[in-house]
């Protein structure tokens, strides 16, 4: 035993030798606090000891980031960016705000992380303030951490509410990168994870751009639907719990739903007594205009869930259902919880967040600069051949690029070198579908001139790089 003991303090000596190699210095609130180093350094400690893996690349490089206040960002070196995807979209009230700063200070001094098995006050208020804000009925949440958790959440709860275990999704979605939800997430990173659970299957995506259906048709017909339920009918091994969707494909592309869609969905999904699950972690919270996305679809779904920017960049998600759901579900034992769910820091950050969108009138905001941003792409689109389409709405708007407007040929080479000289040039966006889509994300705070700046950068880029 005495032997065991010597080797694990041999280990921790060793250990702390090891970390003993990274300069620190003292900070003025007391500690240390570590030094500042170059970029050269970083990216070399970065491939000794992080993993590198990115959802959008996974080698090693730089910009590398260590401050933001508002819409703009600034690396190591100090070169600042316009952030038009307000980090990996949750810090769209703004990098650092304030009034997000304010309460994780509060919940310092008070109550940091609380059992999840126990209510803490911060819990309570919120899942109250979510009620106000959410459509009549829609009274009970659930909180966690991530988007992948608050799906995964919906799911579980539509399991236990219908009796079925069966899920579909559209084919351009994303939901999540746990297994559960990358089983509905159709939009890629898929392969090399060895097969899913049974029973998750996709549904054709009303991709209005390139649909085989209706692109030459006035209007959609919803035959995508027809075509997609007939298959999961053929397919299903008894009820349907759910289909999860999002109410504008962002990760897909930046994709719109054509009118009346999500309506035609929920009336099939209630015909199969399966629940519809609404996604609005890349939509919700007055980033389309208004508070919710499905609002402008007229359409409430069964089950809704947040994440993104809810904890105004502070990682929390919430899963929000009916009493009659709740109810249910909760009576069948049902349990869903992970070691940070309800936590009272994150839970009054979201209370802060859910303050500053009704009292900053972000909907309004959305609403005003989403237009003055979708005047600078039609501007571009008028001067760049390049430029097929521009969807979105809102601050979630995203052009289509094509060699060729007629054949609608993707542009992926193009894209890639387009966006590689925005970033250059600092503005700071995401480039999906393998180059041929560009999603622009700005935070609430970007100004009229920000956006100017923006506009200039990728027109610049086009020119240079088409």
């Amino acid at each position: 035993m005495m032997g065991m003991i010597r080797a694990a303090n041999n280990h921790g000596h060793q250990t702390n030798q090891k970390k003993s190699q990274f300069r620190n210095h003292s900070s003025d609130k007391g500690g240390t606090m570590p030094e500042e180093y170059t970029e050269a350094e970083l990216l070399e400690m970065a491939r000794k000891y992080s993993f590198r893996s990115r959802i959008d690349k996974n080698v090693v490089t730089g910009p590398i980031m260590v401050w933001g206040r508002g819409s703009v960002v600034r690396d190591v070196n100090g070169k600042e960016y316009l952030d038009f995807n307000s980090g990996q979209m949750c810090a769209a009230l703004g990098h650092n705000h304030p009034r997000i700063v304010q309460p994780l200070h509060e919940s310092g001094e008070t109550l940091i992380h609380s059992h999840m098995s126990m209510f803490n006050d911060r819990e309570i208020i919120l899942a109250a303030r979510l009620a106000e804000i959410s459509p009549e009925g829609m009274n009970r949440s659930m909180f966690l951490t991530s988007g992948s958790d608050s799906n995964e959440a919906a799911m579980a709860i539509a399991k236990r509410y219908t009796g079925g275990y069966e899920f579909a999704s559209p084919a351009v979605s994303f939901h999540g990168m746990n297994d559960s939800t990358r089983a509905v997430t159709f939009s890629g990173w898929h392969e090399g994870y060895g097969p899913y659970a049974p029973g998750h299957y996709p549904i054709i995506a009303p991709y209005r751009y390139r649909c085989r259906f209706c692109q030459d048709r006035p209007a959609c017909d919803y035959s995508c639907l027809d075509t997609s339920f007939e298959l999961l009918d053929a397919q299903a091994d008894g009820p349907l719990a759910g289909v999860i969707t999002e109410p504008l494909f962002s990760a897909g592309g930046v994709i719109d739903l054509p009118y009346g869609w999500l309506a035609e969905l929920k009336r099939r999904c209630e015909a199969r007594g399966a629940l519809l699950i609404v996604d609005e972690a890349q939509t919700g919270l007055a980033k389309l205009g208004t508070m919710w996305a499905f609002e402008q679809e007229g359409v409430v779904p069964d089950i809704f869930t947040i994440s993104k920017h809810f904890g105004g960049g502070v990682a929390i998600s919430a899963a929000i259902t009916t009493d009659a759901i709740e109810e249910k579900a909760s009576e069948t034992g049902m349990v869903v919880g992970h070691s940070h769910s309800n936590d009272p820091m994150p839970c009054h950050a979201a209370i802060a967040s859910i303050d500053i969108i009704l009292e900053e009138l972000l909907t309004d905001v959305a609403q005003r600069i989403g237009a003055y941003w979708r005047e600078h792409l039609e501007r571009l689109a008028s001067r760049h051949e390049i430029i097929g389409d521009i969807r979105g709405r809102g601050l979630l708007q995203g052009i289509e690029l094509v060699t060729d407007r007629a054949t609608r040929e993707p542009a992926y080479a193009q894209g890639r070198e387009i966006g590689r000289r925005c970033l250059e040039n600092g503005l700071i966006m995401s480039v999906r579908r393998s180059g041929s889509v560009f999603r622009f994300v700005p935070p609430f705070t970007t100004t009229e001139a920000q956006m100017d700046e923006a506009a200039e950068i990728l027109d610049d880029a086009i020119v240079q790089s088409v």
